[in-house]
């Protein structure tokens, strides 16, 4: 089964694109499903991640916030 990454983040915001591009790259090699999650359409998880994101999680465990790192992303991926 392949892995499921969410990213928690909002529209217009230069590291959320930033972090898609790196799961994007990382896509190409390592097959899983992400899914995105835009906390402004949900007041909880504004409240929660307001000043967090993005927010990546794998299999729902926290992975990375604010960046994320390729190669760390890599290692987590083929590791689970």
């Amino acid at each position: 089964m392949k892995p499921q990454v969410t990213i928690y983040g909002k529209p217009e915001c230069c590291l959320c694109d930033e972090a898609m591009e790196v799961l994007e790259q990382v896509r190409k090699r390592i097959a899983f499903d992400i899914e995105k999650k835009d906390i402004t359409d949900d007041p909880d998880l504004s409240v929660r991640y307001a000043i967090s994101i993005p927010v990546i999680l794998i299999d729902g465990r926290m992975a990375f916030k604010h960046r994320v790192d390729k190669e760390r992303l890599i290692a987590l991926l083929k590791g689970r």
